[in-house]
């Protein structure tokens, strides 16, 4: 069992102790279920009534956090508490679960298929022909790697996900459960017996250092290529179409969509839900809130909010609208009556 002091994690974060520095603690835990033997925090205002009533030992604070009195608890007051809890969170994580190299017996790979080195294959994961595959990369049971398709150096395939044929990943790239990098887009036309499929003849390119939630969805492209830029990083259930491309350090959060050929800068945050139209530009660093619809291309920089989308400021304009009528309707109305008033004080 790991045990850590309040000054070891205070100098580990470059944290200030308010309270006893020799006070120790063996695990984490969310601030309402925490023990006296655990850390927890808490970095909002909004949760600052939490520190009165946890019995955690040791609690990772925000510095514009009111103090509440220690009742022989530490306090550790740090800069931004997220990377602070972050940093904690690392200490007590159990060690990583080691992949000897190796191909499992009942693991198939077409002799056609370049391995790397240190390569671990498990257990009816299946390598088709030509498909490459980097030095250090962990392609657990089940997994799919399609024919002359690319997977880099240390990469972590997870089971049952599938790499389709001509695809490519670079190097550190994390595919969780059940991911489909390829799928066909979805491309049809009507026809005289009814509607006829466009071929998707392009690939999905995913960059280095990338990561890829659960269940998520990235079509192949109908020409050229989807593209996946370095360091993305992507929720669970996320459906990504063809043509798409996302900018570096993008975040796509839970069951957001992109439609077919939209272009999304770098450093942008797609909020769970949210909904990207085809053929538009999201410009860099922009912000688009959870369920907004997003059906027209917005600058850099800008926060979107509703549906169909609009900035903050449309979206507060229109919300403070009705309250403005309300005073409006309420000054007309005492200006009538006064002047009813005048004019029966005149007759």
């Amino acid at each position: 069992m790991k045990t850590i002091t309040a000054a070891a994690i205070a100098e580990m974060v470059n944290g200030v102790i308010l309270g006893d520095a020799n006070t120790t603690c063996t695990g984490v835990s969310g601030v309402k279920d925490a023990a006296a033997e655990h850390v927890s925090f808490v970095g909002s205002k909004k949760y600052q009534h939490q520190l009165e009533s946890t019995r955690a030992g040791i609690i990772l604070i925000n510095k514009d956090l009111e103090k509440a009195p220690l009742n022989g608890r530490t306090f550790i007051v740090c800069e931004n508490v997220d990377w602070a809890f972050a940093r904690v969170l690392e200490f007590f994580a159990p060690e990583p679960i080691v992949y000897a190299p190796g191909i499992h017996p009942a693991a198939v790979v077409d002799p056609s298929a370049k391995i790397g080195l240190n390569v671990h294959i498990g257990a009816c994961a299946v390598i088709d022909r030509e498909a490459e595959i980097g030095d250090n990369t962990v392609i657990l049971p089940g997994a799919y790697i399609g024919v002359a398709a690319k997977v880099g150096r240390n990469c972590y395939i997870a089971p049952n996900a599938v790499v389709m044929f001509r695809c490519t990943l670079g190097d550190k790239v994390i595919v969780h459960p059940g991911v489909v990098i390829g799928g066909d887009g979805f491309g049809f036309v009507p026809g005289p017996q009814g509607l006829v499929k466009v071929p998707q003849t392009g690939i999905v390119e995913i960059g280095n250092d990338v990561e890829i939630g659960a269940n998520t969805t990235i079509d192949r492209a109908r020409f050229g290529k989807t593209r996946i830029k370095d360091n993305v990083k992507i929720d669970n259930q996320v459906m990504i179409a063809h043509n798409v491309e996302i900018g570096e350090s993008s975040i796509l959060v839970a069951q957001c969509g992109i439609a077919g050929s939209a272009e999304i800068g770098r450093g942008v945050i797609l909020a769970a839900k949210a909904g990207i139209n085809g053929h538009i530009t999201i410009g860099d660093g922009v912000q688009v809130a959870g369920t907004s619809s997003v059906v027209k291309s917005l600058p850099a920089g800008a926060i979107a909010v509703g549906t169909p989308a609009e900035t903050q400021r449309e979206f507060l304009t229109r919300l403070n609208l009705p309250k403005k009528m309300e005073k409006l309707q309420a000054k007309l109305e005492a200006l009538t009556a006064e002047l009813e008033k005048l004019k029966a004080e005149q007759q």
